[in-house]
């Protein structure tokens, strides 16, 4: 759910490039999620109310350290399928990501996002070569943060707007049913 470099681009370059293990970027705009249930996993972005985001949050946070501790968390399911691993570490950087963006657009009106490549990112990282205790530990501790930025959201701040440098324009409202369904989705991913 990148939002950045043309899709199919390897890191840094300008045309479709082989990835690491056949893994092939995501190319899909999630933004039609903020209009209608994925037919993956079944989540209603536009339900989502940014009062309840910090518990929801919080929920996902054993369902992704059971799923790290599996015996098989390393292992990918098949060829061009991340492992949960790398699907935890992804998740541990979207929470990340999305507390950064969070905070601008309570602090600034109208802020552009540092563009951010999910599959360069993991790439650059080694999601596939991290510790998932390290990874287990790292995701609780950013989904803690990103859960209390939720849980300080009044209900007057709820329209503050922000833009994706593809113009793509959230207010915080539509940004936490984004960003949820993203770790939502993710959890459907690992089947955890």
């Amino acid at each position: 759910m990148s939002d950045s470099t043309p899709h199919g681009a390897a890191p840094g370059g300008d045309g479709p490039q082989a990835w690491p293990d056949d893994i092939v970027p995501d190319t899909k705009d999630w933004t039609w999620v903020l209009e209608r249930p994925c037919p993956e996993c079944g989540f209603a972005a536009a339900d989502v109310d940014v009062a309840e985001v910090g518990d929801a949050v919080r929920e996902t946070l054993p369902r992704w350290r059971a799923a790290l501790a599996r015996t098989d968390a390393t292992a990918r399911p098949a060829p061009g399928v991340w492992s949960v691993l790398e699907y935890a570490a992804h998740v541990r950087d979207v929470f990340r990501v999305f507390d950064d963006r969070l905070a601008l657009m309570l602090a600034e009106d109208d802020p552009q996002f540092e563009n951010w490549d999910q599959d360069a990112a993991a790439v650059a990282d080694g999601y596939a070569d991290q510790d998932p205790r390290v990874v287990a530990t790292e995701l609780a501790e950013a989904g803690e943060a990103v859960a209390a930025r939720f849980d300080g959201v009044t209900p007057d701040q709820h329209e503050r707007p922000g833009r994706r440098s593809n113009g793509s324009v959230f207010t915080v409202r539509t940004l936490a049913g984004y960003f949820l369904h993203d770790v939502v989705h993710h959890l459907h991913d690992v089947r955890a």
